[in-house]
């Protein structure tokens, strides 16, 4: 998929029966409204950004809960988790490069890297930056939350029974 792609030309508030939820942060950046509500409110800079951020992305997401609007539950869930797993790249390689020459190349997979074939992956340090781990441990707490939550689950399966339209 790309982002000229027609799938990306749909408001998925008003059009919620085309929304796939996709694999892990698939669509993050590209799936409206929810990107333009979401993405400024999302950092990771350290944990009082963290906290700040995740925060306000759980206040979206029980909005969303309450507007029954699993599309938007679903994306705070993507930007928590995307909390999470950036700030650990962080935590884990400094700079937050995760191969060797710093060149990744984007996979057939939205949002998902890989090595170039020239850059070998780093071996991950324990702890290249303690403050973004900090970080990464707020987002995964409110993430749990939320992957945890009932309402989200059962909004989850409907999603997912519901007749498809294109």
């Amino acid at each position: 998929m790309s982002d000229t792609d027609p799938e990306y030309d749909v408001d998925f508030r008003a059009h919620p029966d085309q929304y796939e939820i996709g694999r892990g942060e698939q669509g993050v950046f590209k799936i409206e409204p929810y990107k333009s509500e979401l993405l400024p409110l999302w950092s990771y800079k350290d944990e009082a950004a963290a906290r700040e951020s995740a925060e306000a992305i759980y206040e979206r997401y029980e909005r969303y809960l309450e507007d029954d609007d699993f599309p938007g539950m679903d994306m705070a869930r993507k930007y928590l988790q995307m909390g999470y797993t950036r700030a650990m790249r962080y935590a884990k390689y400094p700079g937050g490069k995760k191969y060797e020459d710093g060149s990744e190349a984007r996979s057939a997979s939205d949002d998902e890297r890989t090595a170039s074939a020239s850059g070998e992956e780093r071996e991950p340090q324990r702890w290249a930056d303690p403050e973004k781990r900090d970080a990464a441990l707020v987002f995964e707490r409110y993430w749990e939350r939320v992957r945890e939550d009932q309402a989200y689950l059962e909004a989850k399966d409907a999603h997912r029974e519901r007749p498809r339209t294109k």
